[in-house]
């Protein structure tokens, strides 16, 4: 019960991961702007503009400079811990 509790967890957080390095990937392409129009930039973008279209809600920008996606990878990543310690209450109450 343990093993497949952990593979659960092991699965989600490298998921979560893998997304905050697509994010930080679509992020970067913002500088250098012909390369989100290119099929890895379509398909990146479909990836990431749900989740930081969000935030880009509620926070505007100040001036030039878009600071939603610092927010928003900073938010990813208390989600990330926030699981790893429901994951960590699980375990220490089923033993």
């Amino acid at each position: 019960m343990a093993g497949l509790i952990i593979d659960i967890y092991n699965i989600i957080t490298y998921a979560i991961s893998i997304y905050s390095i697509l994010l930080v990937i679509y992020i970067l392409m913002s500088w250098v702007p012909a390369s989100r129009e290119t099929k890895f930039g379509i398909v990146l973008g479909k990836i990431a503009e749900p989740y930081l279209g969000f935030f880009r809600k509620f926070i505007p920008p100040l001036g030039m400079i878009d600071i939603s996606p610092i927010v928003a990878l900073f938010a990813l990543n208390l989600i990330s811990r926030g699981i790893g310690q429901v994951f960590l209450l699980i375990l220490k109450s089923a033993y």
